[in-house]
């Protein structure tokens, strides 16, 4: 066997060979879903994406006799020196069953984030958590829900090996319209609008997309602003993202709390489409789009994607008025089974509420850091 070699890649010509080095590394893991080759090829283009104007990016591709056994990418995000300077991030770090070749590839990322004066190291987030961020180190037994990573079992171990530690954990909770406490959290949902009348609830309007993804942003910086690692988006990014989110949204599942026509809380709610996409392989054509179109209408589950209210108002069981909406909705549809995720560990409010409605933790997605 020889050695691994590691090298630079240049984006966007060569994201098709990055995204696919991931296949083989996956093709015995029953749960790990494909992504979409038309999808990565727009997250990782500098010229789409506007990420790239407030990050430095390098993608590194890991080759062993001939073939490509690993990625990594390592990120120098600018608005988060702001709140920690001198981190920088690691991320689509994705290796075979072999120590070296993630030791190769992450020595390389560590070196090209020392060069740029980053004396520590937090991942994984591709590229922040803004986007797909955290590592699965507790349930590996089932596929993961739309936006959500996966990455096989022997992951965890070589992390550590690489003198990678905890930084933050993050739970995906298991809720379904049959759990203890639903009935409850209808009644206080109900109980808060009677008290203030003043208070709306409707759902998103997609008819007038960009005026709500405007507000949405707002929401979005003030409620997020206190989470472990936030890194504060820009309005080019914010519109980019949610332009691609709004490919898969259902409106119907996503609503809008507002008091006198302002904004002060959201939820979005998104049809798990792994359970579609997983068939097409990562490709739409030729046959891809069948599957996907075909098993869409067979979708019978839902990831609590986004649940934020405005500081000012979180003293209200405004969650429990949204998470009431979303479950009765789902329900209609025949969509009774889903996730909330991803919640910080340390988020004991958010937690304490889906606990008291009867939720389980289903998985644990770790971030990790090291200091050089």
């Amino acid at each position: 066997m020889g050695s691994v070699e590691v090298t630079p890649i240049s984006l966007p010509r060569d994201i098709a060979r990055f995204v696919q080095a991931w296949f083989p590394i996956y093709e015995n893991d029953p749960h790990w879903v494909p992504p979409l080759l038309f999808d990565r090829k727009r997250f990782l283009d500098p010229r789409k994406n506007p990420y790239f104007k407030a990050a430095e990016v390098q993608c590194y591709i890991a080759s062993l006799d001939g073939r490509d056994v690993g990625t990594i990418a390592a990120v120098v995000d600018t608005l988060y020196q702001e709140h920690e300077p001198g981190a920088g991030f690691f991320g689509f770090f994705e290796f075979i069953d072999d120590a070296t070749v993630a030791d190769a590839l992450f020595s390389t990322a560590r070196k090209w984030l020392i060069e740029r004066g980053m004396r520590k190291a937090i991942g994984p987030f591709s590229f922040n958590t803004n986007h797909e961020f955290g590592l699965l180190v507790e349930g590996f037994d089932s596929d993961p829900y739309v936006l959500n990573p996966h990455n096989s079992d022997y992951y965890p171990a070589i992390y550590e090996s690489l003198g990678l530690r905890k930084a933050m954990d993050w739970y995906a909770y298991r809720v379904d319209a049959e759990m203890p406490g639903i009935k409850k959290v209808r009644r206080v949902g109900e109980r808060v609008l009677s008290r203030h009348p003043e208070i709306k609830v409707r759902p998103l309007d997609l008819s007038n997309y960009d005026a709500e993804v405007d507000r949405l942003h707002e929401i979005y910086d003030d409620a997020w602003e206190q989470n472990w690692a936030h890194v504060r988006v820009t309005d080019e990014e914010f519109d980019f993202l949610a332009e691609g989110l709004k490919q898969i949204i259902d409106p119907d599942l996503c609503f809008v709390v507002e008091i006198d026509d302002r904004m002060i809380g959201i939820s979005i709610t998104l049809p798990d489409l792994n359970q579609a996409v997983k068939k097409t392989k990562g490709r739409l054509f030729p046959f891809g789009w069948v599957h996907l179109l075909f098993r869409k209408r067979h979708i019978d589950r839902v990831r609590v994607f986004m649940l934020g209210i405005a500081q000012e108002f979180q003293h209200l069981p405004l969650g429990a008025v949204l998470y009431a909406r979303t479950f009765n909705v789902a329900v209609e549809k025949g969509m009774a089974i889903g996730e909330a995720s991803l919640i910080l560990e340390n988020n004991i409010r958010m937690r304490g509420a889906l606990e008291k409605m009867g939720a389980t933790i289903e998985k644990t997605y770790r971030n990790y850091e090291i200091e050089f």
